[in-house]
């Protein structure tokens, strides 16, 4: 592994203007490309103390074995030389967006005499005009099929339009008055090509004009009583109001805008766009990507935005929304704005529909990022892989077919719970997953909750292993009893785990294995997975455990300590929840325990039970006119409030 220091450069013979920086590793191959206002302050940051750098930072500069630079005039030049060499060598430690899936083009193929219509995927051609992406390629075939009545251009391939030219008849669609037959001289290249601009323009949200002109031009026929051109241009209207339901109103104003959202953890990164154009969802794309370098986000939305419209420049809008502004925004607006021709704004919307739009897209995100963990984990070759590396980097006797993790909730030392979840085989057991509820305990002390856990856990596992059965006839060996005799259902706390993961670091890690030594239990192997670098921390170790960042191991911890939180979050909030009922509703006449948990059962959560009316609370069985009048004056006496989860960092309506 290189040092570092064996090529860093003498900070006097770095400039101090802006540019752009490479390193390499040692079969000189691009490993990661940056920019920079000024070299020197930049590249000084990469040559600290290996111990001080973030963990992505501290494997870049450990993987490589030279540095080079390349002086610019200005930011807007390094922001594109930047982009350029990241097409160019495609480091491996830098962001790549990739599309979660295939999505489908409008495409008009300018650079042909009679220009065609087609939907297509792939990569883009030069001379050809690309609307979208869309969600899917029959819901646009099903729009152009409707405005080819309005706009007959060519949609036929070279083939058919070559045969046509050949037997001097047009195909279907020219008889059907879907085509204006270019390929038998029916129309002019000329005036087939004012046909296909009109098209793109309309596709392009240019609506309203045509809308209007076409019904101006049909109570003008209707006026010189020509019925029938009048009929026909009144089906065009309906044509392109068909076409237009077909695409949501968002923006009121009729907005072009780009609305772009992440979806973040610390090993993977989900971005979604929302194409929004004349005020309408004209197009929907989705990327998933590995988190290489240790950008935030506001550096994930410069590189994203780089790569999304660098090589294409007839798709920026005049307006890009994005959840934060690039570290140098002013630098990428002027990028943006030299590539469309026109003024670019990047700004993060506050309020409104474009805030309501932004949260929107952020939720597709998160569903898309969520959707590809699952099919991750899915994977039987990828779980192996995982549990493997985990094997390895723990130093484990053998892999940990049973994993189980601990997390603590609570809200400011009151309603102190804890989670259990189980993986087996590296997919979850939600059949094993247990609550725990941490009674006599003042204040928020998460290292003596996650004690007592693991204290209570492993003492029913001793208690379950007391009664043993012989387990082989041959040598009289005797074993737990994994089945309950009484039920025949398995002993679910008779099974050792092969890995207890504690959420949390040092501290927490420490707790557990105290608790396993003082019930004599030295065989069952611990860590805690940190959340703020991803540390993995083991018993006794001053430092922690970097998993390298594409780890599949790394990723399965991380998805076992997010569900175990997930998993305590949700019985937290329960326990919370109810408890306020009860103390609410303690003074409401007529109010008995059973009609408490009932009314609790019913809406589950105080918050909706506040936003019920007295006729949805009287609905409830047991509960009359009067009394649910007294239980809605007693819930808006006690008004909503905030609170902040500590466990969470949430604010809470509570």
């Amino acid at each position: 592994m290189p040092d570092p220091r064996s090529y860093r450069p003498r900070p006097g013979d770095i400039p101090t203007q802006p540019g752009v920086y490479r390193f390499r590793d040692p079969k000189n191959r691009v490993i990661y490309v940056g920019k920079a206002v000024n070299l020197r302050a930049r590249l000084s940051n990469y040559f600290q103390p290996i111990g001080s750098l973030h963990p992505r930072t501290a494997t870049m500069v450990t993987t490589a074995a030279s540095v080079e630079w390349t002086v610019v005039n200005t930011e807007v030049e390094a922001l594109q030389l930047e982009f350029s060499w990241i097409k160019e060598f495609d480091p491996r430690f830098n962001v790549k967006y990739r599309d979660d899936k295939s999505y489908p083009w409008l495409a008009v193929t300018l650079s042909d005499e009679f220009p065609r219509v087609m939907v297509g995927r792939g990569a883009k051609r030069k001379g050809t005009r690309y609307f979208g992406p869309y969600s899917h390629a029959w819901a646009i075939r099903e729009t152009v099929d409707v405005l080819l009545r309005v706009f007959p251009m060519r949609s036929c391939s070279n083939g058919v339009f070559k045969r046509s030219q050949q037997v001097g008849r047009p195909c279907l669609l020219g008889y059907i008055d879907k085509c204006s037959a270019p390929c038998v001289g029916n129309i002019s290249a000329e005036d087939h090509r004012r046909i296909v601009e009109d098209f793109c323009d309309f596709i392009g949200g240019q609506t309203a004009g045509f809308v209007r002109r076409i019904e101006k031009e049909m109570f003008a026929a209707s006026e010189a009583l020509e019925f029938e051109r009048a009929a026909r241009l009144r089906d065009d209207l309906g044509a392109l109001q068909r076409a237009l339901e077909k695409q949501a109103v968002v923006l009121g104003d009729g907005a072009d805008a780009d609305v772009i959202a992440l979806a973040e953890d610390p090993l993977e990164v989900a971005v979604q766009v929302f194409h929004v154009r004349g005020g309408r969802i004209r197009g929907q794309r989705g990327w998933v990507a590995d988190r290489v370098d240790e950008g935030e986000t506001d550096k994930l939305v410069e590189d994203f935005l780089l790569q999304l419209y660098a090589d294409d420049p007839d798709s920026i809008p005049r307006e890009v929304l994005v959840p934060a502004l690039p570290p140098e925004a002013a630098v990428v607006e002027d990028l943006l704005s030299d590539l469309r021709g026109s003024r670019v704004q990047v700004r993060v919307p506050q309020r409104g529909d474009k805030r309501t739009l932004l949260e929107t897209v952020a939720r597709n995100a998160g569903q898309t990022l969520a959707l590809h963990k699952t099919r991750r984990a899915s994977d039987l070759t990828t779980r192996n892989q995982a549990l493997d590396e985990l094997r390895e980097a723990l130093e484990l006797p053998e892999a940990p077919l049973r994993i189980e993790c601990y997390d603590i909730s609570h809200l400011q030392g009151s309603e102190i719970v804890a989670s259990m979840v189980v993986f087996e085989d590296g997919l979850a057991r939600k059949s094993e997953y247990r609550r725990f509820v941490i009674r006599g305990q003042q204040g928020s002390d998460d290292v003596r909750a996650m004690h007592e856990v693991i204290t209570r856990r492993f003492r029913r596992l001793l208690d379950e292993q007391s009664t043993s059965v012989p387990s082989t006839e041959v040598d009289g060996a005797h074993g737990p009893m994994l089945v309950d005799p009484e039920t025949g259902r398995p002993r679910k706390f008779a099974y050792a785990p092969g890995l207890v993961v504690v959420d949390g670091g040092a501290p927490q890690v420490a707790a557990a294995v105290r608790a396993l030594d003082e019930l004599g239990i030295d065989d069952v192997p611990v860590c805690g997975l940190a959340k703020r670098l991803e540390e993995v921390w083991l018993p006794g170790q001053a430092d922690p455990v970097i998993l390298p960042r594409s780890s599949e191991g790394l990723y399965l911890l991380q998805r076992v300590r997010d569900e175990a939180h997930r998993f305590a979050i949700t019985h937290h909030r329960s326990r919370r929840s109810k408890s306020m009922v009860e103390s609410m509703l303690d003074d409401v006449a007529g109010l008995g325990e059973v009609r408490r948990k009932t009314l609790l059962k019913h809406f589950g959560s105080l918050r909706k039970l506040r936003a019920a009316t007295v006729e949805e609370i009287g609905a409830v069985p047991g509960i009359g006119p009067t009394t649910a009048a007294a239980i809605k004056t007693a819930v808006e006496k006690n008004g909503p409030g905030l609170a902040v989860n500590t466990a969470t960092g949430e604010v809470e309506e509570t």
